[in-house]
């Protein structure tokens, strides 16, 4: 891992319409060029396509979902509903943001083909049938689904990492096996084949989704600011950048293995001091005026939030559930609608900035982290913060797919946005 800027990635946040580059240089690390090869349709020519379409998808319909078997029990999946809404939030929506992005992300990093075409529409079939599955027909059959695809994709990105000696983003690969291991474990634990609670193993997974943002994050959000805004002061350096994330994966594990509270909380007290120090020193107050800056340090902004608050639920200040949310919502969701947009953009040849529409979508995301963590924090106004971060969280998402959806299926041609 390092903290290096990006040598391809953009200018500006106003340049001109080209690919990004995510985390490294593909010069700095491949070894190997092929040829791409590119797929007759284009939405299955790029991972982020499908998956950015499918998991915002999921994010719009499953929280309004959740909301009306929580309130009104108006729709009843096939696993308890709690289960079902909080799995299909990390491994459904998040999964396919992460296949989508780092997919995409690693054929420049490495320089060689990624799936596309029938390959991809394949894993894309698959995501689709776990979705089913795990609402209509949850089975043995649908747990061996769901559990396959992350699978899939790290011995993927491991081939491509190895094949061109991109050894400095393998810590991707180990957790995204973490990852896709705390699925198997919650789908184990349904089928009585473990005794592990499912709910501890979709938290243990959320907080490996949180380690995948601090390792990209750590370096394209520092990245992108350098490189739009010139001359920008940072303070970055690289055994801070790792000392965060050891200090938080040390948190997250003795949270998992349930430590003694002092020494689970002081841990996560720890790691939030030091990734908030991370994140000022990368000059967040620089980016205001730069939307398609800004969400993404706000959004990283909101892991030592969610640090803090574990920290401080192992004393018994706040509930966990705030923490919970404040990770989940907050820097998970505000890390992807940044940059869902983001990349959409750029790898569409369309100038990375964004408009209403993105700052409405930003904002709502936003408001709904706030909310949500406001329901855990105040019991008395649980129910109408419960509800309104819902429809802010849905609302932004409806948003992105009315804006993002032709983009994504390929149907609009590169042209100037007003």
């Amino acid at each position: 891992m390092t903290s290096s800027v990006p040598k391809d990635a953009p200018a500006s946040s106003l340049s001109a319409p080209r690919p990004v580059t995510f985390v490294a240089d593909p010069a700095a690390s491949a070894r190997l060029r092929l040829p791409v090869r590119r797929a007759s349709s284009p939405f299955f020519r790029d991972a982020f396509r499908p998956f950015y379409l499918g998991g915002a998808i999921v994010a719009a319909v499953a929280v309004p979902m959740w909301l009306g078997m929580w309130y009104h029990q108006y729709f009843t999946p096939s696993l308890p509903a709690l289960y079902w809404h909080m799995h299909e939030m990390v491994f459904g929506f998040v999964a396919a943001i992460i296949i989508g992005f780092l997919f995409t992300a690693a054929r420049k990093w490495t320089g060689l083909p990624l799936p596309s075409g029938a390959p991809l529409a394949f894993l894309f079939a698959l995501w689709i049938a776990a979705r089913i599955g795990m609402f209509a027909a949850y089975s043995p059959a649908t747990a061996c689904i769901d559990a396959s695809l992350l699978v899939i994709a790290a011995g993927v990105l491991a081939h491509k990492f190895i094949r061109a000696r991109s050894w400095c983003s393998m810590p991707l690969v180990v957790v995204l096996l973490a990852l896709a291991s705390t699925n198997i474990a919650f789908h184990a634990a349904m089928h009585g084949l473990i005794a592990y609670s499912p709910m501890g193993a979709v938290e243990l997974g959320l907080m490996f989704v949180v380690l995948v943002e601090m390792i990209v994050g750590g370096r394209v959000v520092p990245g992108f600011t350098a490189n739009a805004i010139p001359g920008v002061r940072q303070f970055r350096s690289q055994w801070l950048h790792r000392g965060s994330f050891g200090l938080a994966a040390a948190a997250f594990v003795a949270d998992a293995l349930h430590a003694p509270g002092p020494v689970s909380g002081t841990l996560a007290m720890m790691a939030a001091a030091a990734v908030a120090a991370q994140a000022l020193g990368w000059n967040p107050l620089a980016t205001r005026g730069r939307p398609i800056l800004w969400i993404l340090h706000v959004g990283y902004g909101f892991i030592p939030v969610g640090l803090l608050l574990l920290g401080l639920s192992a004393f018994g200040v706040v509930t966990r559930s705030a923490a919970i949310h404040a990770l989940a919502v907050g820097s998970m969701g505000g890390l992807i609608i940044g940059m869902i947009t983001r990349t959409a953009l750029g790898h569409s040849g369309r100038p990375i900035r964004a408009d209403r529409a993105e700052v409405a979508a930003y904002l709502l995301v936003l408001l709904a982290a706030a909310l949500r963590v406001a329901a855990s924090l105040a019991p008395p106004a649980y129910l109408a913060s419960m509800l309104a971060a819902g429809v802010a969280w849905t609302t932004a998402f409806i948003i992105y797919l009315v804006a993002y959806t032709p983009v994504l299926l390929g149907l609009r041609t590169p042209q100037p946005r007003t």
